[in-house]
């Protein structure tokens, strides 16, 4: 990222009025993008956890997506957008039957199970209540041990409590009440995947194992629900999924084990190219021969970059004066933790100037620790038609503190 690919002029007039770090987000790139991606073989859902902002949700509602919601907290948000609640999928490793019974009342009707005690549970409250909802068993497949000393949030080939075995899901272990029908299975096990090829081969080697369940419960035109994993680049890397490749996959996939539907829950894939983070730096220091940019924000409203060692690119907004030279970037929270990465940025870097982090869209404000230390909530804002809104202004602590 450059200053030249950014809304330059846009971002700076709301930098000029906004004064502290912010979130932005490019409605017309996103419309854009996600027109393109609805051209695949695949049903696609919106995977709210990336980012849950209003204008976000109505975006993607209007391009067609469904959407996988993982609380009541997102299905509510949702909801509140006007979207219908056939649209709306249940997912997520914990539905307690409180959970359940708030999405049931509010229309949801398509749940993704991932254990035996949900499916109890579940079918509890329909026999309570005459709903009749449709299913998805979540598998986990067993994956030689992988070690290439990458991050996975997803959990690739530990074990971890998403779903369960095929084995688990038999039909001789498993019984469906009549409430429910079994529409299909649910498995995906790996994130921010840039290659395509990785991609599929993935899939590839699940299908066989899906198949065989689907095939004990004689299902005809099943769904297979591969998840999201579909990934965008960050700090350092050039690759970028080959979505023509995907598609030509899903196809091939969905003739070869004569499935109903392909589904698609994208996140990161989706959104994650159009929002950008703005902060101002605050110092520029060396110590122990290490340049440091000590910005205003940091990892209280951006924290995946500690989470994964992985930086958010990066351009100074205001200067390109100099040559570039390494930076680390550190946030104003009392901790080594807050560290933005290693990045390059221009010599005549300075206090008062703007850094502007891109492929911020999905997993930004939301997945991070805004309340640590008690520092200004950052506002949220929206590009389209060469201008910006304000969604929720820069908010201090006071507002939530008791």
């Amino acid at each position: 990222m450059t200053p030249t690919t950014l809304p330059h002029a846009l971002l700076r007039r709301a930098t000029d009025a906004l004064g502290s770090s912010f979130y932005a987000y490019d409605l017309d790139g996103l419309a854009a993008h996600l027109g393109e991606l609805q051209a695949g073989p695949a049903r696609l859902w919106y995977a709210v956890k990336a980012n849950p902002l209003s204008a976000v949700i109505q975006t993607l509602a209007e391009a067609g997506f469904g959407f996988d919601v993982a609380s009541p907290g997102e299905l509510d948000q949702v909801l509140a957008q006007g979207v219908c609640p056939s649209r709306i999928l249940n997912t997520g490793p914990v539905k307690t039957p409180a959970m359940l019974r708030h999405f049931l009342e509010r229309g949801v009707r398509i749940f993704v199970l991932e254990s035996h005690r949900q499916l109890t549970d579940l079918a509890t409250l329909c026999e309570q209540t005459g709903i009749q909802v449709e299913v998805l068993f979540r598998v986990q497949l067993s994956w030689p041990k992988q070690d290439d000393g990458k991050i996975n949030v997803l959990g690739g080939s530990d074990a971890t409590p998403f779903g369960l075995t095929p084995e688990q899901w038999d039909p001789e272990c498993t019984t469906l009440p009549p409430s429910m029908t079994l529409l299909g299975v649910h498995c995906f096990q790996w994130g921010n995947i840039l290659d395509a090829d990785t991609l599929i081969a993935h899939w590839q080697a699940a299908l066989p194992r899906l198949a065989r369940l689907l095939d004990r419960w004689q299902l005809e035109a099943p769904v297979v629900d591969l998840g999201g994993g579909l990934g965008i680049p960050y700090h350092g890397e050039s690759e970028t999924l080959d979505w023509t490749r995907v598609v030509e996959a899903l196809t091939t996939l969905k003739r070869q084990y004569r499935l109903g539907q392909c589904w698609l829950e994208l996140g990161r894939y989706a959104v994650g190219p159009y929002g950008y983070y703005l902060s101002p730096v605050a110092d520029i220091k060396e110590n122990q021969g290490v340049r440091f940019a000590v910005i205003e924000g940091g990892s209280q409203h951006a924290l995946r970059p500690a989470l994964t060692g992985q930086p958010f690119p990066v351009a100074a907004l205001d200067t390109t004066q100099g040559p570039m030279q390494p930076y680390q970037i550190r946030g104003a929270l009392c901790t080594g933790l807050d560290n933005l990465g290693d990045v390059q940025l221009p010599a005549g870097l300075q206090p008062g100037h703007w850094l502007c982090f891109g492929q911020a869209g999905a997993y930004g404000f939301t997945e991070s620790m805004p309340y640590f230390l008690c520092h200004t909530l950052p506002a949220e804002i929206t590009l389209s038609n060469g201008e910006y809104q304000v969604l929720r202004p820069a908010k201090a602590a006071q507002h939530y503190l008791a």
